[in-house]
């Protein structure tokens, strides 16, 4: 492990350049969807980096009413006059119909699908993606939530060269997350799930913008990632946010409430005349050593104080 993190720092000395060192033109059309997505290629544009083409996921059905809603990635093109483009496949169509245009470079971050090899072969310097851990570690759907489980730290930001794999490409900039906490904040993983989502965004996007102009350039050469090393992440359940308040260790139920905290949220089953009903957790924390929930929603019911919840 102690190489392993003094490959990240080698690779956060030699892989990154002041903004002012960016070259005048990069044509590249970026790839994402969620809200991880918008804040990135947001740092992009406040560094002068703006896509000539945006590509996002389809517009989807949410809520109870099963609105059709656009993505947010959508909604940020839209806000900035860029065009974009919702395919349902990206087949061997949809990539004829991005040859005509020259691309240096595709960016991709919190896009959703994989990239098929007809794709990432369009641009003469290939995909670069935002990942948010220092991969190796922590491949696949549900990087940001595992760590926080885990416990895991440091953690950070990697841009990597796409390959047909999922998170598997070398390595081109790597950096590790460090800011200032509260007094009597453990560590990064007492933030919840969106806290460092966000963190970890604006941290990807700065760094695709200092490693841009030497990428364009060819004077960045990628570092192999170190496979043997690799662990992987799962895609979030909805099961997954269920504790047991009697039985499961605080912290754990801490853990799970931070890493959950925006989608499936965590929750217990109680019984209250003679029915069993499901109660979400909305606000909690850890406190000498004990798990104290703060705030609640019953099933059916709306939002209220969790002793009030128990005196009833």
């Amino acid at each position: 492990m102690l190489c392993f993190l003094y490959d990240i720092l080698n690779l956060m000395v030699q892989n990154t350049t002041p903004y002012n060192l960016r070259p005048a033109t990069c044509n590249f059309a970026f790839f994402g969807t969620d809200e991880f997505a918008v804040i990135v290629v947001d740092e992009l544009k406040k560094a002068g980096y703006v896509p000539s083409l945006i590509i996002t996921a389809p517009d989807s059905r949410k809520g109870r009413g099963m609105v059709l809603t656009p993505p947010p990635v959508k909604a940020w093109a839209e806000k900035h006059g860029i065009k974009f483009l919702q395919p349902q496949k990206l087949d061997a169509s949809f990539a004829y119909n991005l040859k005509p245009i020259t691309y240096n470079l595709f960016i991709v971050a919190s896009y959703g699908k994989i990239l098929p090899k007809e794709i990432l072969a369009i641009p003469p310097r290939g995909a670069l993606n935002v990942h948010p851990s220092l991969l190796p570690l922590y491949r696949g759907p549900s990087p940001i939530q595992t760590q926080i489980l885990e416990s895991a730290e440091p953690t950070g930001v990697t841009i990597m060269l796409m390959d047909e794999e999922v998170d598997h490409g070398p390595i081109v900039a790597q950096k590790a997350l460090g800011f200032n906490l509260p007094a009597g904040k453990a560590g990064i993983y007492d933030l919840r799930f969106k806290n460092l989502r966000d963190e970890l965004a604006k941290l990807g996007g700065r760094l695709l913008a200092q490693t841009i102009p030497d990428w364009i350039a060819g004077n960045t050469k990628p570092q192999e990632q170190k496979h043997n090393i690799a662990t992987y992440t799962k895609i979030v359940e909805k099961e997954d946010g269920l504790i047991h308040p009697e039985k499961d260790a605080p912290e754990e139920m801490y853990r799970k409430f931070r890493a959950f905290s925006l989608w499936p949220g965590t929750y217990f089953f109680t019984e209250r005349t003679g029915k069993k009903i499901r109660v979400k957790i909305t606000d909690a924390e850890l406190k000498d050593g004990q798990f104290i929930i703060k705030k609640i929603i019953p099933e059916g019911k709306k939002e209220i104080a969790y002793d009030a919840f128990l005196k009833n």
